[in-house]
């Protein structure tokens, strides 16, 4: 049976339009959209109707970035958790980084992580790849097997190479396979030891902090390398302002760039882990609300492409700890949403603009049909609710790991229901 969703505020981030319609489902695509009053249900045939009671209709979130335990770490986060918690927070697609135990390094381990995928995500997953064996920097994985065997990206994650010429030659291969990297940008001998922002708060507190340069000199290293090898590649977190002009310098000079940040960096600043709270401890660390603004203005403004949970699952024991000693990371699949409406509630930006970093350009970064509200496109939706207030509990959540720094903020903005190929995988109660 097809699906009718009527009386929805369909979000199109492609025509930045936000507007009144339903929309024809069938089987696995949109089927139509029809803008305005109540469609003609004699010319559906048969339908089941789904009204939406003028709640947003968007596609489903790409979220690039994203830990899972497997292998490894399985008592952290599973395939089977991720998954739940992905449709529960209107996640159609996980891109998943290769820093898992061991990494991502070999063909057999990538088709160990589709099989598990297929078996219990129950959402799209597309794995990356380590960029080096081991992601120790020191030599070439085998790129092109590795995308043979199905990798859509390829990242060391947060082992930033060091040597220059080995990243040179691991960019010039991937140039040549048409592949694309990811990077990330902390200059490692400025960032090692440091789990603050430096400044008078971390100096206050007591914590080793880097200054927002290392992301700087990183990005400035790393784009000097992508005008040498004409790669494509994108820097998974931008966080600080000073890093901004370098991005935009080289999107003009017409490098094949884009950028993305976290939205736990949107959200959130450096004087929340006031306290020691080790929840608001991640990589790279929370930044000055100067910082988060800034970041905020470049999303808006298209200069930083997209939008990620950087989801890391992190298991009690290492995050109760001194605040040096604990782990970095938050949980962030299920709080994307949520989290990101903060945005919209403060004016930076509107619902298509937001769309646009969530779910429209990490489609066009990776290639994929969906993210769009268009005839033909994969049904991959979500039903949102913008405004509807609830305190975040976090023993709710369904991941397995429960590191969200949201536990116990009144948040606004609530997943009803999420589609995948046209079926529903969530519905909130």
């Amino acid at each position: 049976m097809s699906i009718l969703l009527t009386n929805a505020r369909i979000i199109d981030p492609a025509k930045k339009t936000d507007q009144i319609g339903s929309i024809l489902i069938k089987k696995t695509k949109i089927k139509e959209i029809i803008y305005g009053g109540n469609p003609d249900l004699g010319a559906v045939g048969d339908v089941e109707i789904i009204d939406c009671g003028g709640k947003c209709l968007a596609p489903g979130i790409i979220d690039i970035g994203v830990k899972v335990g497997e292998p490894g770490e399985r008592h952290k986060e599973s395939f089977a958790s991720a998954g739940r918690a992905a449709a529960a927070g209107g996640v159609t697609t996980m891109v998943l980084r290769p820093d898992t135990e061991p990494a991502v390094d070999s063909p057999e381990t990538l088709q160990f992580i589709h099989r598990r995928a297929i078996e219990d995500a129950g959402v799209n997953v597309l794995p990356m790849a380590a960029l080096t064996k081991g992601r120790d920097g020191k030599e070439m994985a085998e790129i092109g097997f590795l995308q043979d065997a199905g990798a859509v990206a390829f990242t060391d994650a947060d082992q930033v190479i060091s040597d220059n010429k080995i990243l040179g030659r691991c960019l010039t291969y991937a140039k040549s396979l048409g592949a694309l990297v990811l990077g990330h940008i902390q200059e490692p001998s400025l960032s090692k030891g440091t789990v603050a922002t430096s400044g008078p708060f971390a100096t206050k507190l007591g914590l080793p902090g880097a200054s927002p340069m290392a992301e700087r000199i990183q990005l400035e290293r790393d784009m000097a390398l992508v005008e040498m090898t004409g790669v494509k590649y994108h820097i998974s977190q931008i966080t600080t302002a000073v890093a901004l002009p370098v991005l935009q310098r080289a999107k003009r000079d017409g490098l094949d760039v884009t950028a993305g940040t976290s939205i736990h960096h949107l959200t959130l600043n450096e004087l929340d882990v006031e306290g020691y709270r080790t929840f608001f401890k991640v990589k790279p660390p929370l930044r000055h609300e100067d910082d988060r603004v800034a970041t905020a203005q470049a999303v808006a403004s298209g200069l930083i492409d997209i939008i990620s949970s950087m989801h890391t699952p992190q298991d009690e024991e290492s995050k109760r700890l001194p605040f040096e000693e604990a782990a970095s990371g938050a949980v962030g699949l299920e709080t994307l949403l949520p989290a990101a409406m903060q945005l919209i509630h403060a004016d930076h930006m509107d619902l298509p603009t937001l769309w646009r970093a969530l779910s429209l350009n990490p489609a066009k970064l990776l290639g994929l049909k969906s993210g769009r509200m268009k005839k033909g496109a994969p049904a991959d939706l979500v039903l949102f609710d913008p405004d509807k207030p609830f305190v975040l509990d976090r023993s709710k959540l369904k991941s397995k790991s429960k590191n969200t720094p949201f536990d116990g903020r009144r948040m606004q903005g609530m997943v009803m229901r999420t589609f995948l190929a046209g079926r529903e995988i969530y519905a909130a109660d």
